[in-house]
Protein backbone atom coordinates (compact mmCIF):
# COMPACT_ATOMS: atom_id res chain seq x y z
CA UNK A 1 0.00 0.00 0.00
CA UNK A 2 1.08 3.38 -0.48
CA UNK A 3 0.17 7.16 -1.15
CA UNK A 4 0.64 7.68 -4.50
CA UNK A 5 -2.78 7.61 -6.98
CA UNK A 6 -4.45 10.18 -9.48
CA UNK A 7 -6.47 12.57 -8.56
CA UNK A 8 -8.74 13.33 -11.83
CA UNK A 9 -6.46 13.55 -14.28
CA UNK A 10 -3.30 14.27 -12.07
CA UNK A 11 -1.09 11.95 -10.07
CA UNK A 12 -0.33 13.25 -6.39
CA UNK A 13 1.54 12.43 -3.92
CA UNK A 14 -0.55 12.09 -1.05
CA UNK A 15 -2.62 15.47 -1.16
CA UNK A 16 0.21 16.82 -3.59
CA UNK A 17 0.11 17.04 -7.51
CA UNK A 18 3.86 15.95 -8.38
CA UNK A 19 3.42 18.06 -11.78
CA UNK A 20 3.86 21.06 -9.38
CA UNK A 21 6.36 19.63 -7.96
CA UNK A 22 8.34 19.23 -10.98
CA UNK A 23 7.79 22.44 -12.01
CA UNK A 24 9.07 24.09 -8.61
CA UNK A 25 12.28 21.91 -8.34
CA UNK A 26 12.74 20.70 -11.91
CA UNK A 27 13.62 17.11 -12.87
CA UNK A 28 15.04 14.68 -12.32
CA UNK A 29 13.81 15.06 -8.45
CA UNK A 30 12.96 12.22 -6.37
CA UNK A 31 9.81 12.55 -4.22
CA UNK A 32 9.03 10.70 -0.74
CA UNK A 33 5.78 10.23 0.97
CA UNK A 34 6.53 10.58 4.81
CA UNK A 35 2.51 9.01 5.35
CA UNK A 36 3.59 5.60 3.53
CA UNK A 37 7.43 5.23 5.36
CA UNK A 38 4.95 5.41 8.83
CA UNK A 39 2.51 3.34 7.37
CA UNK A 40 4.70 0.87 6.51
CA UNK A 41 6.82 1.15 9.66
CA UNK A 42 3.55 0.55 12.12
CA UNK A 43 2.48 -2.04 9.85
CA UNK A 44 5.57 -4.51 10.59
CA UNK A 45 5.68 -3.45 14.07
CA UNK A 46 2.33 -4.50 14.77
CA UNK A 47 2.74 -7.75 12.47
CA UNK A 48 5.13 -8.80 15.32
CA UNK A 49 3.34 -7.45 18.80
CA UNK A 50 3.64 -10.67 20.47
CA UNK A 51 7.63 -10.43 20.47
CA UNK A 52 9.99 -8.16 21.64
CA UNK A 53 10.96 -6.37 18.17
CA UNK A 54 13.30 -3.58 17.47
CA UNK A 55 13.14 -2.28 13.61
CA UNK A 56 16.22 -1.34 12.87
CA UNK A 57 16.38 0.37 9.44
CA UNK A 58 18.79 -0.77 6.97
CA UNK A 59 19.99 2.56 5.42
CA UNK A 60 21.43 1.57 2.58
CA UNK A 61 18.12 1.88 1.04
CA UNK A 62 17.85 5.75 1.48
CA UNK A 63 19.96 7.65 3.51
CA UNK A 64 18.57 10.99 3.05
CA UNK A 65 18.67 13.30 6.53
CA UNK A 66 15.41 13.85 6.59
CA UNK A 67 14.04 10.69 5.76
CA UNK A 68 16.29 9.33 8.86
CA UNK A 69 14.90 12.08 11.36
CA UNK A 70 11.60 10.57 10.31
CA UNK A 71 12.55 6.77 10.65
CA UNK A 72 13.91 8.20 14.31
CA UNK A 73 10.77 9.95 15.40
CA UNK A 74 8.97 6.38 14.23
CA UNK A 75 10.64 4.36 16.62
CA UNK A 76 13.15 2.95 14.59
CA UNK A 77 16.63 2.13 15.05
CA UNK A 78 19.11 1.58 12.08
CA UNK A 79 21.27 -1.22 10.12
CA UNK A 80 24.40 0.66 9.42
CA UNK A 81 27.13 -0.69 6.97
CA UNK A 82 29.22 1.90 7.22
CA UNK A 83 31.61 4.93 9.11
CA UNK A 84 29.46 7.26 6.66
CA UNK A 85 26.05 6.19 7.57
CA UNK A 86 26.84 6.11 11.60
CA UNK A 87 27.96 10.19 10.66
CA UNK A 88 24.74 10.29 8.97
CA UNK A 89 22.42 9.30 11.88
CA UNK A 90 24.30 11.63 13.96
CA UNK A 91 24.06 14.12 11.85
CA UNK A 92 19.95 13.54 11.26
CA UNK A 93 19.80 14.46 14.80
CA UNK A 94 19.63 10.94 16.04
CA UNK A 95 22.23 8.23 17.48
CA UNK A 96 23.35 4.89 17.33
CA UNK A 97 23.22 3.03 21.24
CA UNK A 98 20.51 1.37 19.54
CA UNK A 99 21.71 0.36 16.19
CA UNK A 100 23.59 -2.77 14.82
CA UNK A 101 26.57 -2.11 12.71
CA UNK A 102 26.83 -4.86 9.80
CA UNK A 103 29.04 -4.92 6.69
CA UNK A 104 31.93 -7.68 5.88
CA UNK A 105 34.91 -5.28 5.84
CA UNK A 106 34.70 -2.80 8.91
CA UNK A 107 37.97 -1.15 9.04
CA UNK A 108 39.20 0.00 12.50
CA UNK A 109 38.60 3.67 12.10
CA UNK A 110 34.78 2.52 11.83
CA UNK A 111 35.04 0.12 14.27
CA UNK A 112 35.97 2.66 16.62
CA UNK A 113 33.55 5.11 15.36
CA UNK A 114 31.30 2.48 16.45
CA UNK A 115 32.53 2.39 19.86
CA UNK A 116 32.64 6.07 20.94
CA UNK A 117 28.86 6.10 19.96
CA UNK A 118 27.68 3.07 21.66
CA UNK A 119 26.84 1.16 19.01
CA UNK A 120 24.16 -1.63 20.49
CA UNK A 121 26.40 -4.33 18.66
CA UNK A 122 28.13 -5.61 15.47
CA UNK A 123 27.01 -8.07 13.03
CA UNK A 124 30.06 -10.00 12.74
CA UNK A 125 30.92 -11.43 9.17
CA UNK A 126 34.31 -13.71 10.09
CA UNK A 127 36.73 -14.62 12.28
CA UNK A 128 39.38 -11.92 11.37
CA UNK A 129 36.86 -9.31 11.56
CA UNK A 130 36.30 -10.96 15.04
CA UNK A 131 39.99 -10.51 16.09
CA UNK A 132 40.20 -6.71 14.81
CA UNK A 133 37.05 -5.80 16.89
CA UNK A 134 38.53 -7.19 19.99
CA UNK A 135 41.83 -5.11 19.32
CA UNK A 136 40.27 -1.96 18.63
CA UNK A 137 37.56 -2.54 21.95
CA UNK A 138 40.92 -3.61 23.63
CA UNK A 139 42.66 -0.39 22.42
CA UNK A 140 39.62 2.11 23.36
CA UNK A 141 39.07 -0.34 27.24
CA UNK A 142 36.08 -1.16 26.71
CA UNK A 143 33.94 -4.64 25.35
CA UNK A 144 32.36 -4.85 22.24
CA UNK A 145 28.89 -6.42 21.85
CA UNK A 146 28.89 -8.43 18.77
CA UNK A 147 26.68 -10.87 17.20
CA UNK A 148 27.99 -13.26 14.52
CA UNK A 149 26.23 -13.48 10.89
CA UNK A 150 25.21 -17.18 10.02
CA UNK A 151 24.97 -18.01 6.76
CA UNK A 152 22.04 -20.87 6.85
CA UNK A 153 23.01 -21.73 2.88
CA UNK A 154 18.84 -21.19 2.09
CA UNK A 155 18.45 -19.67 -1.77
CA UNK A 156 16.14 -17.04 -1.14
CA UNK A 157 15.07 -17.36 -4.69
CA UNK A 158 15.88 -13.62 -5.66
CA UNK A 159 18.03 -11.78 -7.98
CA UNK A 160 21.54 -13.10 -8.42
CA UNK A 161 23.39 -9.90 -7.24
CA UNK A 162 21.10 -9.53 -4.20
CA UNK A 163 20.80 -13.08 -2.49
CA UNK A 164 23.24 -13.82 0.34
CA UNK A 165 22.61 -16.32 2.29
CA UNK A 166 23.59 -19.25 0.01
CA UNK A 167 27.17 -20.64 0.70
CA UNK A 168 28.59 -19.85 -1.67
CA UNK A 169 28.10 -15.94 -0.74
CA UNK A 170 30.57 -13.37 0.89
CA UNK A 171 28.82 -13.21 3.76
CA UNK A 172 28.67 -14.50 7.10
CA UNK A 173 30.44 -18.08 8.45
CA UNK A 174 28.53 -21.87 7.55
CA UNK A 175 25.66 -22.24 10.27
CA UNK A 176 27.79 -25.68 10.75
CA UNK A 177 31.18 -23.84 12.70
CA UNK A 178 28.81 -21.19 14.15
CA UNK A 179 29.07 -23.16 18.02
CA UNK A 180 32.88 -23.23 17.15
CA UNK A 181 32.68 -19.46 16.14
CA UNK A 182 31.20 -18.65 19.56
CA UNK A 183 33.31 -20.17 21.96
CA UNK A 184 36.21 -18.94 20.14
CA UNK A 185 34.54 -15.18 20.86
CA UNK A 186 33.35 -16.24 23.81
CA UNK A 187 37.29 -16.18 24.67
CA UNK A 188 38.08 -12.83 23.95
CA UNK A 189 38.81 -10.43 26.49
CA UNK A 190 37.47 -7.33 24.98
CA UNK A 191 34.09 -9.02 23.17
CA UNK A 192 30.66 -9.10 24.73
CA UNK A 193 28.75 -12.32 22.76
CA UNK A 194 25.49 -10.05 22.66
CA UNK A 195 23.20 -12.16 19.96
CA UNK A 196 23.13 -13.71 16.57
CA UNK A 197 22.17 -12.20 13.31
CA UNK A 198 21.17 -13.91 9.64
CA UNK A 199 19.95 -12.48 6.84
CA UNK A 200 19.43 -14.33 3.58
CA UNK A 201 18.87 -11.66 0.58
CA UNK A 202 16.96 -9.18 -0.61
CA UNK A 203 13.35 -8.52 -2.55
CA UNK A 204 11.42 -11.73 -1.34
CA UNK A 205 8.20 -12.11 -2.65
CA UNK A 206 7.21 -15.36 -0.72
CA UNK A 207 7.56 -16.08 2.59
CA UNK A 208 9.00 -19.61 2.08
CA UNK A 209 12.96 -18.81 2.29
CA UNK A 210 12.16 -16.91 5.18
CA UNK A 211 10.83 -20.03 7.22
CA UNK A 212 13.20 -22.37 5.75
CA UNK A 213 15.86 -19.70 6.96
CA UNK A 214 14.95 -19.60 10.79
CA UNK A 215 13.53 -23.25 11.31
CA UNK A 216 17.59 -24.14 10.22
CA UNK A 217 19.17 -21.31 12.62
CA UNK A 218 16.47 -21.67 15.40
CA UNK A 219 18.24 -24.37 17.07
CA UNK A 220 21.38 -23.20 16.98
CA UNK A 221 20.39 -19.94 18.52
CA UNK A 222 18.58 -22.13 21.50
CA UNK A 223 21.86 -24.00 22.29
CA UNK A 224 23.63 -20.67 22.12
CA UNK A 225 21.51 -19.16 23.98
CA UNK A 226 22.20 -21.84 26.90
CA UNK A 227 25.68 -21.70 26.32
CA UNK A 228 26.17 -17.67 26.22
CA UNK A 229 22.86 -16.13 27.54
CA UNK A 230 22.30 -14.04 24.27
CA UNK A 231 20.15 -11.55 24.29
CA UNK A 232 18.39 -11.30 20.62
CA UNK A 233 18.83 -12.80 17.26
CA UNK A 234 18.32 -10.51 14.48
CA UNK A 235 16.55 -12.25 11.71
CA UNK A 236 17.57 -9.32 8.88
CA UNK A 237 15.62 -8.05 6.31
CA UNK A 238 14.61 -8.82 2.53
CA UNK A 239 10.34 -8.35 2.42
CA UNK A 240 9.93 -7.55 -1.13
CA UNK A 241 7.46 -4.63 -2.67
CA UNK A 242 5.77 -4.44 -5.56
CA UNK A 243 7.25 -3.15 -9.08
CA UNK A 244 4.88 -4.35 -11.54
CA UNK A 245 1.14 -2.75 -11.29
CA UNK A 246 3.27 -0.67 -8.59
CA UNK A 247 0.20 2.18 -9.15
CA UNK A 248 -2.33 -0.25 -8.31
CA UNK A 249 -0.95 -1.44 -5.88
CA UNK A 250 -1.83 1.47 -3.61
CA UNK A 251 -5.69 0.79 -3.60
CA UNK A 252 -6.81 -1.89 -1.21
CA UNK A 253 -8.94 -3.56 -4.03
CA UNK A 254 -5.75 -4.58 -5.96
CA UNK A 255 -4.75 -7.10 -2.86
CA UNK A 256 -8.48 -8.09 -2.41
CA UNK A 257 -8.86 -9.25 -5.72
CA UNK A 258 -6.03 -12.26 -4.99
CA UNK A 259 -7.01 -14.93 -3.39
CA UNK A 260 -5.25 -15.62 0.51
CA UNK A 261 -2.75 -18.12 -1.11
CA UNK A 262 -1.24 -16.07 -4.25
CA UNK A 263 -1.40 -12.37 -3.15
CA UNK A 264 1.91 -10.74 -2.46
CA UNK A 265 4.28 -10.81 -0.13
CA UNK A 266 3.24 -8.33 3.14
CA UNK A 267 4.49 -7.55 6.90
CA UNK A 268 1.29 -9.20 8.49
CA UNK A 269 1.56 -12.79 6.68
CA UNK A 270 5.35 -12.66 6.97
CA UNK A 271 4.63 -11.60 11.31
CA UNK A 272 2.22 -14.64 11.26
CA UNK A 273 4.90 -17.10 9.21
CA UNK A 274 7.45 -16.28 11.91
CA UNK A 275 5.99 -15.63 15.33
CA UNK A 276 5.49 -18.92 15.90
CA UNK A 277 8.69 -19.94 15.39
CA UNK A 278 10.74 -17.03 17.29
CA UNK A 279 8.23 -16.87 20.19
CA UNK A 280 9.94 -19.75 22.45
CA UNK A 281 13.29 -18.26 22.34
CA UNK A 282 12.24 -15.44 24.61
CA UNK A 283 14.42 -13.05 23.05
CA UNK A 284 14.51 -9.80 21.68
CA UNK A 285 13.98 -10.20 17.79
CA UNK A 286 15.76 -7.43 15.48
CA UNK A 287 14.55 -6.62 12.10
CA UNK A 288 16.12 -5.23 9.70
CA UNK A 289 14.23 -4.04 6.51
CA UNK A 290 14.99 -1.46 4.15
CA UNK A 291 13.07 -1.64 0.49
CA UNK A 292 10.05 -2.64 2.18
CA UNK A 293 10.37 0.49 4.63
CA UNK A 294 11.13 3.14 1.86
CA UNK A 295 10.65 0.94 -1.81
CA UNK A 296 7.15 2.23 -2.46
CA UNK A 297 7.35 5.23 -0.52
CA UNK A 298 9.14 6.97 -3.63
CA UNK A 299 9.09 8.16 -7.33
CA UNK A 300 11.08 9.79 -9.86
CA UNK A 301 10.06 12.39 -12.05
CA UNK A 302 11.69 13.03 -15.12
CA UNK A 303 10.56 14.88 -18.41
CA UNK A 304 10.50 13.58 -21.66
CA UNK A 305 12.96 15.33 -23.67
CA UNK A 306 12.14 13.42 -27.27
CA UNK A 307 9.89 11.12 -29.10
CA UNK A 308 12.23 9.35 -31.57
CA UNK A 309 10.25 7.40 -34.31
CA UNK A 310 12.42 4.18 -35.92
CA UNK A 311 11.72 1.90 -38.59
CA UNK A 312 11.98 -0.66 -36.01
CA UNK A 313 11.09 1.09 -32.71
CA UNK A 314 9.93 3.76 -31.14
CA UNK A 315 12.19 5.91 -28.22
CA UNK A 316 11.22 8.03 -25.72
CA UNK A 317 14.29 9.77 -24.88
CA UNK A 318 14.04 11.16 -20.69
CA UNK A 319 16.40 13.67 -18.70
CA UNK A 320 16.60 10.88 -16.34
CA UNK A 321 19.16 8.33 -16.40
CA UNK A 322 21.17 5.35 -15.25
CA UNK A 323 23.11 7.92 -13.17
CA UNK A 324 20.01 8.60 -11.40
CA UNK A 325 18.42 5.72 -11.29
CA UNK A 326 20.78 2.44 -11.60
CA UNK A 327 18.34 -0.57 -10.77
CA UNK A 328 17.54 -1.14 -14.27
CA UNK A 329 20.51 -1.03 -15.77
CA UNK A 330 22.51 -2.74 -13.44
CA UNK A 331 19.88 -5.62 -12.33
CA UNK A 332 17.76 -5.86 -15.62
CA UNK A 333 15.68 -4.12 -12.83
CA UNK A 334 11.53 -3.25 -13.54
CA UNK A 335 10.05 0.24 -12.61
CA UNK A 336 6.39 0.94 -13.47
CA UNK A 337 6.53 4.61 -15.46
CA UNK A 338 3.52 6.32 -15.71
CA UNK A 339 2.28 9.96 -16.97
CA UNK A 340 1.76 12.80 -14.27
CA UNK A 341 -0.82 13.55 -16.43
CA UNK A 342 -3.31 10.71 -17.64
CA UNK A 343 -5.29 11.25 -20.66
CA UNK A 344 -7.68 8.13 -21.60
CA UNK A 345 -8.36 9.45 -25.15
CA UNK A 346 -4.52 8.97 -25.83
CA UNK A 347 -3.60 6.01 -27.36
CA UNK A 348 -0.97 3.76 -26.16
CA UNK A 349 2.38 3.66 -27.66
CA UNK A 350 5.08 1.04 -27.41
CA UNK A 351 8.73 2.58 -26.84
CA UNK A 352 12.06 1.51 -25.58
CA UNK A 353 12.20 4.43 -22.41
CA UNK A 354 15.76 5.33 -22.52
CA UNK A 355 18.12 8.27 -20.69
CA UNK A 356 20.49 10.48 -22.68
CA UNK A 357 23.78 9.15 -21.24
CA UNK A 358 26.36 8.14 -24.27
CA UNK A 359 25.90 4.14 -23.27
CA UNK A 360 23.01 1.50 -24.64
CA UNK A 361 22.71 0.22 -20.97
CA UNK A 362 21.26 3.54 -20.28
CA UNK A 363 18.14 2.14 -20.94
CA UNK A 364 14.91 2.04 -18.44
CA UNK A 365 12.40 -0.54 -20.57
CA UNK A 366 12.49 -1.77 -23.11
CA UNK A 367 8.98 -2.10 -25.58
CA UNK A 368 7.53 -0.93 -23.13
CA UNK A 369 3.93 0.39 -23.74
CA UNK A 370 2.96 3.30 -21.79
CA UNK A 371 0.65 6.58 -23.01
CA UNK A 372 1.15 8.30 -25.42
CA UNK A 373 3.63 11.45 -24.40
CA UNK A 374 5.78 13.93 -26.13
CA UNK A 375 8.40 16.43 -25.63
CA UNK A 376 8.12 18.58 -22.46
CA UNK A 377 5.66 16.41 -20.52
CA UNK A 378 6.05 14.42 -17.30
CA UNK A 379 6.84 10.69 -16.12
CA UNK A 380 6.95 9.09 -13.16
CA UNK A 381 9.03 5.98 -12.34
CA UNK A 382 7.20 4.20 -9.69
CA UNK A 383 8.86 2.14 -6.32
CA UNK A 384 11.83 4.41 -6.50
CA UNK A 385 12.26 4.84 -3.12
CA UNK A 386 15.14 1.99 -2.07
CA UNK A 387 18.44 2.21 -4.07
CA UNK A 388 17.80 5.42 -6.85
CA UNK A 389 19.43 8.34 -4.80
CA UNK A 390 22.23 6.57 -2.84
CA UNK A 391 23.06 4.13 -5.75
CA UNK A 392 23.37 7.61 -7.89
CA UNK A 393 26.52 8.97 -9.23
CA UNK A 394 27.79 11.78 -11.42
CA UNK A 395 28.53 9.75 -14.43
CA UNK A 396 28.82 12.14 -18.11
CA UNK A 397 29.17 15.31 -15.34
CA UNK A 398 25.39 14.77 -14.68
CA UNK A 399 24.64 16.21 -10.70
CA UNK A 400 22.76 14.20 -8.92
CA UNK A 401 18.94 14.50 -8.32
CA UNK A 402 16.61 16.76 -5.98
CA UNK A 403 14.81 15.32 -3.15
CA UNK A 404 11.46 16.42 -1.89
CA UNK A 405 9.66 14.94 0.96
CA UNK A 406 5.48 15.08 1.23
CA UNK A 407 3.28 14.78 4.15
CA UNK A 408 -0.43 15.40 3.59
CA UNK A 409 -0.36 18.77 1.27
CA UNK A 410 2.26 20.26 2.25
CA UNK A 411 5.85 19.43 0.83
CA UNK A 412 9.53 20.87 1.27
CA UNK A 413 13.07 20.28 -0.91
CA UNK A 414 15.14 18.38 1.23
CA UNK A 415 17.92 17.98 -0.72
CA UNK A 416 18.93 20.30 -3.48
CA UNK A 417 19.86 19.84 -6.89
CA UNK A 418 23.61 19.44 -6.75
CA UNK A 419 25.06 22.21 -9.30
CA UNK A 420 28.33 21.94 -11.72
CA UNK A 421 30.01 24.19 -9.02
CA UNK A 422 29.88 21.36 -6.30
CA UNK A 423 30.58 18.35 -8.87
CA UNK A 424 34.20 20.10 -8.86
CA UNK A 425 34.27 21.50 -5.58
CA UNK A 426 36.92 19.41 -4.01
CA UNK A 427 39.09 19.02 -7.71
CA UNK A 428 42.18 20.87 -8.48
CA UNK A 429 44.80 21.03 -11.44
CA UNK A 430 48.39 20.28 -10.10
CA UNK A 431 50.58 23.22 -10.56
CA UNK A 432 52.73 21.21 -13.26
CA UNK A 433 50.56 20.92 -15.36
CA UNK A 434 50.12 25.08 -15.22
Amino acid sequence: MHHFSYHGSALHCEDVDLAGVARLYGTPTYVYSATTIADNVTRLQRSFRELDVQVCYAMKANSSLALLRHFANLGTSFDLVSGGEIRRVLAAGSEVKASVFAGVGKSEAEIELALKNEVFSFHVESEPELARINYVAGRLGVKAPIAIRINPNVDAKTHAKITTGKSDNKFGIPLAVAASAYEAASKLPHIRVAGIQMHIGSQLTTIGPFTEAVKKVVPVVAQLQADYGLEYFSIGGGIGIIYEDALASGDQAWWDAFPAAERPITPEAYGAALTPLLKDLGLKIMLEPGRFLVGNAGVMLSRVEYLKRGAQKNFLVIDAAMNDLARPAMYDAYHEVVPLQRDTSRAAMTADIVGPICESGDCFAKDREIQSVGEGELVAFMSAGAYGYTMSSRYNTRGTAAEVLVQGSSFELINARETFEQMIANEKIPAFLA
